[in-house]
């Protein structure tokens, strides 16, 4: 039991660094979207979209490849030692190849210069982290990789606040005083940058005993067998940030370019309103993932996994529904100034998409089960065709809506696929006619409330209220049992 309770008080801590982060650069999007023209806007998205591409590149595998060895590898400080010293070197030379061609990387993404250079030093200092963060988790310091990670963005957060929402305050109020010297005019943008760069700074600092007590031993053997395991997962990074991200830069690349920023910019940040299905996915996968795999080899372990399935759909349902039938009011809340607001039409698509998203990681559970990784590499590889293929299709004629549905195409093409080979290779006694009927009546009175009645709240809480009615009519056997439980 004991057992048990320990590897549940650390998936909720590193659920918790993990979900966190995520809810407070959530805070970060009416600060942006009110201080920041939408183009500008737009320019942040697409250099945060290229950074989550490049940290796929620069991690190239290694942290999974270092939890691997450091299990099965009897000198573990070996693989500590030759870990850290790739990703030292690797990081090092980027750093120096990026600022050589730093120019040409602007010219090549159309992205200013300068803030190419802080992106630059942005990659190289979380790249940096990423061994000593892994070993935290290796040696079950699960508090200490919390801190520090929630840490990095509180510090982030507070700079933002202050450089964007108080400097300018105290340069307009105090014109001759030191705070008032750090002041530039028109520079949101290079602020945003800035507090990054300090942020992974200071995590670095943190975390520098790590390299400073290095002994700086590599193994080239190890190192090879390491990058043979890697870079396949590096091949599948690179596939799910092609599906996460890159329709920004399409709609960059693609679109006039007297439009194309204004409309990254309005398409980001009503984007971010289904970070609210992003955190029930996040924090649903950090806690589950572990009870999968305790759980292989028991009897009943198919039957298990259908009924948790089948309870993430139900809880996933009613959250689509919820967000879609309140968006609205949502959005009064997180994107204040009414500019952004001619992309809230995309909000069930992206809403949906990360629904789906959040199924096939339910649904790919067999393949790493039965230790054939690489499937999950090849399906995240046809999503990123499906994401790539309608996006040039679809950005043309349809701007943002294009990448919208291209982005809801991948990945319930990725999960539809998932359950087929699934059921091929490792059959799981799914409630598919439950299943189907909640997910089918949520997309249906999410479409009805949003595109027939919205912002009629009569309808759409109604339309949540019969769900629910719905739930109930169907689980109330299981409802009823829990309850009876409880009441014993």
């Amino acid at each position: 039991m004991s057992l048990y309770k320990n590897l549940f008080k650390q998936t909720a801590i590193y659920g918790l660094a993990t979900v966190l982060p995520r809810m407070f650069s959530f805070l970060l999007v009416p600060l942006y979207t009110d201080l920041l023209p939408k183009a500008e806007y737009g320019k942040v998205s697409i250099i945060f979209a290229w950074m989550i591409f490049f940290n796929v590149i620069l991690a190239y595998g290694m942290e999974t490849a270092f939890f691997r060895f450091y299990n099965n590898e009897k000198d573990k400080e070996n693989v500590i030692e030759t870990t850290t010293v790739s990703i030292f070197w690797s990081s090092f030379i980027f750093l120096f190849a990026a600022m050589l061609f730093r120019n040409s990387l602007a010219d090549w993404s159309d992205i200013d210069s300068q803030y190419v250079i802080y992106t630059i030093w942005i990659l190289a200092l979380d790249a940096l982290v990423i061994v000593p963060f892994s070993k935290l988790r290796a040696h079950q310091k699960p508090m200490v990789y919390a801190i520090i990670k929630i840490g990095n963005v509180v510090v982030n957060l507070s700079l933002s606040v202050f450089f964007l929402l108080y400097l300018p305050k105290i340069a307009q109020s105090y014109p001759n005083g030191y705070l008032s010297s750090l002041y530039v005019e028109n520079f949101q943008v290079g602020y945003i940058f800035i507090a990054n760069i300090i942020a992974s700074l200071l995590t670095f600092v943190v975390l520098s005993p790590n390299y400073i007590y290095l002994n700086w031993k590599f193994d080239f053997g190890l190192w090879k067998r390491m990058m043979r395991y890697g870079l396949p997962i590096m091949i599948a990074g690179i596939a799910f940030a092609i599906n996460e991200q890159f329709d920004k830069i399409l709609l960059g690349k693609l679109l006039p370019s007297y439009v194309a920023e204004a409309e990254v910019g309005v398409y980001s940040a009503c984007y971010k309103l289904g970070l609210f299905m992003v955190l029930y996915r996040t924090a649903y996968t950090l806690g589950i993932e572990p009870f999968f795999f305790s759980h292989a080899s028991n009897e009943n372990a198919p039957q298990t996994y259908a009924t948790i399935t089948k309870y993430f759909v139900i809880f996933g349902s009613f959250i689509l529904l919820s967000v879609i039938v309140f968006a609205d009011l949502i959005k009064y809340v997180m994107i204040r100034d009414a500019s952004y607001w001619e992309a809230m039409k995309v909000v069930p698509l992206i809403i949906l998409a990360n629904f789906f998203l959040g199924i096939y990681t339910n649904l790919s559970v067999w393949y790493k089960l039965i230790d054939k990784t690489y499937i999950g590499a090849y399906i995240s590889i046809i999503g990123a065709v499906v994401t790539l293929v309608l996006n040039f299709l679809l950005i043309p004629s349809m701007s943002y809506y294009g990448s919208a549905i291209a982005t809801i195409a991948a990945y319930g093409s990725m999960m539809l696929i998932s359950y087929y080979f699934g059921n091929k290779y490792y059959p799981i006694p799914y409630e598919i006619k439950k299943i189907s009927g909640y997910l089918l009546l949520s997309i249906a009175f999410s479409v009805i409330s949003f595109y027939g009645f919205r912002e009629n709240y009569i309808v759409g809480i109604s339309l949540l209220i019969l769900f629910l009615y719905f739930i109930y009519h169907n689980e109330k056997e299981t409802l009823n049992r829990i309850l009876k439980r409880k009441s014993n």
